[in-house]
């Protein structure tokens, strides 16, 4: 497990956890950014263990793994190294549709948008994207960040050329992807960024502009934060489901009420060290206080990825693609 876990680029920290999980264990991921603000909520109130133990589960250990990207906590959960993942919706999917309905989300945490940022002066629209103009995005072809712009792409374009812009995109975490786009000398001088990096960039980086943001390609808010699980173990541990659904559910109305107090939590799990002050003033921004359980604007995406032939079956509504225990959310 070590090694397979090492290959993923997970910290010793993490890879001690996982490696030392028993039966009272709950391995979930959960990414960087304030996208994920109430899973760090969970993690600092100790939240699902709270709520486990509400549901008869005494003691649970909670072992939260980071990943920076989606792809390498979707295998990481394929090969049961993680019981939840926390990401996008567009990895949440795609294992929905490999696993024919084998993986399906739980919850969702968040639906801030994400902004595609540049620092080259010559690209001001999606269009003027050149062969070689290279695109940060956290997974290719499937992270939330790709599918936007295969969906960018065909509406500027032309619904066959959705993945016009495949073969600009790289696969950078945000972390780093922020770090080539403020080196001017970086071949990467375009990243699709989650916040609070995108500010960051446009607050630090010379040149950096807005090309596009996902309201603008979706119609809309977009669920980010979501959290899936496989059928098997939603099956065999029915109580650590609704632990996690009433966990999230008690986070995100925390984060809503106590964005500040929030924002302490999140600095103090992540070791993020952007002041406080700058973290809260970018919840102020417009869209940014959208945390919410409501699954939101995903039967677009999942139309778009089937349109694409990235899914292969076509849900007819956004419950397919969800466990049955969140048929009372108000989803879309």
């Amino acid at each position: 497990m070590i090694k397979t876990l090492a290959k993923f680029g997970i910290g010793a920290l993490a890879l001690t956890a996982a490696f030392s999980a028993s039966a009272a264990d709950l391995s979930i991921t959960r990414q960087p950014g304030i996208l994920y603000l109430p899973a760090a909520v969970m993690e600092k109130q100790k939240l699902l263990e709270k709520h486990a133990a509400a549901q008869g589960v005494a003691d649970l250990k909670v072992n939260w793994v980071v990943f920076t990207g989606g792809g390498a906590a979707t295998d990481a959960l394929l090969s049961g190294n993680v019981d939840i993942v926390n990401s996008g919706v567009g990895n949440m999917l795609l294992l929905w549709d490999r696993t024919k309905g084998g993986v399906k989300g739980i919850i969702t945490n968040s639906a801030q948008p994400v902004t595609l940022i540049s620092r080259d002066p010559k690209i001001k629209t999606i269009k003027d994207f050149g062969p070689t103009d290279k695109i940060a995005v956290p997974t290719i072809k499937v992270s939330t960040q790709a599918i936007l712009l295969q969906m960018a792409a065909a509406q500027a374009f032309g619904e066959d050329q959705w993945g016009k812009l495949d073969g600009n995109t790289v696969q950078l975490g945000h972390p780093d992807a922020a770090a080539a786009l403020a080196n001017p000398s970086h071949e990467v001088a375009n990243h699709f960024a989650a916040p609070p990096f995108d500010y960051k960039e446009m607050k630090t980086v010379p040149g950096a502009h807005i090309v596009l943001k996902s309201e603008d390609i979706i119609g809309g808010p977009l669920s980010q934060s979501t959290l899936f699980t496989t059928t098997k173990f939603a099956d065999a541990n029915p109580k650590l489901i609704a632990a996690v659904i009433e966990a999230s559910k008690e986070a995100v109305a925390y984060t809503l009420a106590n964005p500040a107090a929030a924002i302490d939590a999140y600095r103090e799990v992540t070791g993020d060290k952007t002041p406080a002050e700058e973290l809260v003033d970018i919840l102020k921004q417009p869209g940014m206080m959208a945390y919410q359980t409501d699954p939101a604007g995903t039967m677009k995406f999942a139309t778009h990825m089937q349109k694409a032939g990235v899914l292969k079956t076509k849900p007819g509504a956004w419950t397919d693609y969800f466990l049955p225990q969140a048929s009372g959310f108000k989803g879309s």
